[in-house]
């Protein structure tokens, strides 16, 4: 009684106008499933329930059928459109997971239907085609004939045989397997495009949904899927604390020429919404903007150190140490050449205007910035690593950007295969005392395959020996893992930058190329003493990630970042004097707060504050220089208006960058003033990234008033 009352309601929905091609299909598709009926084929599989889901559809269809008053009417189709709708609430009522198909589908398209392979092991199982239409569903089959008018060229489904999984059986896995659902609908997302002749999901889904009716609530028990939006990861640091000059005076981090994290707090702000405090690193922030610090007069030296201390604008009772490093900048004519290989993600998640379209116009910016005699390559991967595009000579330039303009998106993400194979065609195009680098630019996971961090640490620190360095680029939204590419870029003698708009690209890799490309220093390390009868306590602003043991600065085995051709990068202490109301540490009771170590008590030291010390190695060789600059009283101004303008201007951004992430030194420091202090050093800003900067202090001073 039930069921009859079921389709009694069915039977009264409106169906779709039918075209005469719909019905042709419905009709032989409706003859054959007859046909195999009366032939005594084998029983497909059953539920868990021990009765076919889509039986109640074959009882309503074969008296029908055996009756030929239904050939060539719109009845055919007014019958299977409710039938259809009738197995979306069985397949829902008993146990069938509640999907958003197109989802699931990814970002499959029309060509990529009839195009591409068919999935691989370890990907999401896709509904394949069997060499007879006898076993197909009715309702799937009128679901597909439905579509028809809007994409004649997509065949009509197949029933799986026994040796298949639906997507709901694979779905069904996905959920249950262990850490989660989210995560794994990550990689169904991504899933490879169908093979030749699969009508893909997205297509069943519309035409499901509209006709079938509103899911019935969810039954106890049931899985549920929730598709997580936002996957982002970043690398969980706490800010770093106070430090006490008596117990702990030396400070020791890598250099970090990285701009990611500017870039992922802007496109945050302007899309209306606070940054993840996780996302902002402070030191990325103020090494984002181009700061004319002094360089070096010649390459035997290849950086200078600049010292400037100052009153705190945050804080009157402490001082900040400003320490700027400027590398030397390569004359374009003299720079070395070029062995590149990009490695590019085109798994399907990158079929979205932020992603593949924006990094093959970004490509297409730094192929047409290199010079003639360099080399390019091309890897992509999604589920399998292809070669694209042998070494090949910028000469070729129209070979290079037809090769970039042909890249179309689909399938899983296999970076690690892919990694391994760009490093190899890097290694076959080799060019000795030259830059070979392989460049990573993927929106997100590495999913199939060595997926781990340390896995694919390990692929890069061991290809580093070769003389190949790497550097990461991350494109969109919603599913980047900063954690990784930071892994990536650190052990791969290299940087991390995220590119969110063309501008971006235009920055990163034409404006900034030497030094994103041109390495002059390798490991390069700081290490900073300060002096107990001067400075008391200490802050190092940022460098969280960056932090090494004291030991390793003497250690050429640890690495450490890179500085490229005219680089710059800037760090910056909160400083306690002695005698401060400031300080936040008390007195050791069995300390020796009294005694000086004797070189601090030297008259020749004691005007020092602190002294730096930075190590680093040239290209290509193994053991590391020093370079030593001690901070006395004529490094000091006494106001910050004194101070230069460019240090000013770091110091608004190292401020904005710490009252982003909660820091709470920076508490009672308004937007305001942050926007006042870069307003007045703002200074020449011939590419408008002040007045970028500005807009965004703003916005995050209105959104933060919510």
């Amino acid at each position: 009684m039930t069921v009859d009352k079921e389709l009694e309601k069915l039977s009264r929905l409106t169906p779709p106008a039918a075209t005469p091609e719909a019905r042709a299909h419905a009709l032989t598709a409706a003859m054959q499933a007859f046909d195999t009926a009366e032939n005594n084929a084998p029983a497909a599989q059953g539920n868990a329930k021990g009765w076919r889901q889509s039986s109640i559809i074959n009882w309503i269809w074969s008296p029908a059928m055996n009756k030929k008053f239904l050939a060539g009417s719109a009845l055919a189709t007014l019958l299977v459109i409710p039938a259809a709708g009738y197995l979306a609430i069985e397949l829902t009522r008993n146990g069938s997971p509640i999907v958003d198909q197109t989802e699931i589908a990814g970002n499959l398209s029309k060509s990529e239907a009839s195009k591409q392979p068919a999935a691989t092991a370890g990907q999401p199982v896709t509904v394949a085609p069997q060499a007879s239409a006898g076993n197909n569903s009715l309702a799937e089959q009128s679901v597909a004939d439905a579509q028809a008018p809007q994409d004649k060229e997509a065949p009509a489904l197949a029933k799986p045989d026994a040796s298949q999984t639906s997507e709901f059986d694979a779905t069904a896995a996905l959920t249950n397997k262990p850490g989660g659902s989210a995560a794994a609908l990550g990689a169904a997302k991504r899933a490879a495009p169908a093979a030749p002749g699969i009508v893909p999901q997205r297509q069943l889904a519309e035409p499901m949904a509209a006709i079938a009716p509103s899911p019935v609530p969810p039954a106890e028990g049931r899985v549920q899927i929730q598709l997580d939006s936002n996957r982002e990861r970043f690398a969980n640091a706490a800010a770093n604390p106070i430090k006490s000059v008596e117990t702990d005076p030396v400070s020791t981090f890598s250099a970090d020429v990285d701009s990611a994290s500017y870039a992922f707090v802007r496109r945050s702000l302007t899309g209306g919404a606070m940054p993840d405090p996780q996302s902002v690193r402070v030191e990325e922030m103020i090494n984002y903007f181009p700061y004319d610090w002094p360089g070096p007069d010649n390459a035997e030296q290849p950086f200078k150190a600049t010292v400037t201390v100052m009153p705190t604008p945050w804080n009157h009772d402490t001082e900040l140490m400003h320490v700027a490093i400027k590398g030397y900048d390569i004359a374009p004519a003299t720079t070395p050449h070029a062995n590149l290989v990009f490695l590019i993600d085109v798994s399907g998640s990158m079929d979205e205007p932020d992603k593949l379209p924006l990094l093959k116009s970004a490509f297409r910016l730094l192929v047409n910035k290199l010079k003639a005699d360099d080399t390019v390559s091309i890897v992509t991967y999604a589920g399998n690593a292809g070669t694209v595009l042998t070494p090949t000579r910028v000469a070729e330039k129209s070979k290079i950007l037809s090769a970039i303009d042909s890249l179309e998106p689909g399938g899983s993400t296999g970076g690690a295969e892919g990694i391994e194979a760009a490093y190899n065609l890097a290694k076959q195009g080799f060019v000795k005392d030259g830059i070979n680098r392989v460049m990573l630019a993927t929106d997100g996971d590495f999913n199939v395959g060595p997926s781990s961090d340390e896995d694919l640490k390990r692929i890069i620190e061991e290809r580093r020996k070769d003389g190949i360095f790497l550097t990461v680029l991350g494109f969109g939204r919603g599913n980047l893992n900063d954690s990784l590419m930071q892994t990536l870029a650190q052990n791969g003698n290299g940087s991390a930058a995220y590119i969110d708009t063309l501008a971006e690209a235009q920055k990163t890799l034409v404006e900034e190329a030497g030094s994103t490309l041109f390495p002059i220093a390798s490991d390069v390390k700081f290490q900073v003493e300060f002096n107990p009868e001067r400075i008391v306590e200490y802050r190092l602003i940022g460098y969280e990630t960056r932090a090494l043991n004291r030991e390793d600065f003497n250690n050429d085995r640890v690495d450490a970042g890179d500085i490229g051709s005219g680089h710059s990068v800037t760090a910056i202490y909160e400083i306690t004097p002695k005698g401060s109301p400031a300080v936040m540490n008390d007195d050791l009771r069995y300390g020796a707060a009294d005694k000086v170590p004797a070189e601090a008590s030297d008259s020749a030291h004691q005007g020092e504050l602190a002294f730096v010390k930075m190590r680093y190695k040239r290209p290509g060789e193994d053991k590391s220089a020093l370079i030593t600059t001690p901070v006395n009283d004529g490094n000091a101004v006494t106001t910050v208006d004194a101070a230069p303008q460019d240090v000013r201007f770091s110091v608004a951004v190292a401020a904005f960058g710490q009252k982003l992430s909660h820091v709470a030194a920076v508490d009672t420091y308004s937007y305001q003033a942050i926007a006042d202090l870069a307003a007045a050093s703002r200074g020449t800003d011939a590419f408008g990234y002040r007045s970028d900067f500005l807009g965004l202090i703003r916005l995050a001073d209105g959104l933060g008033q919510r």
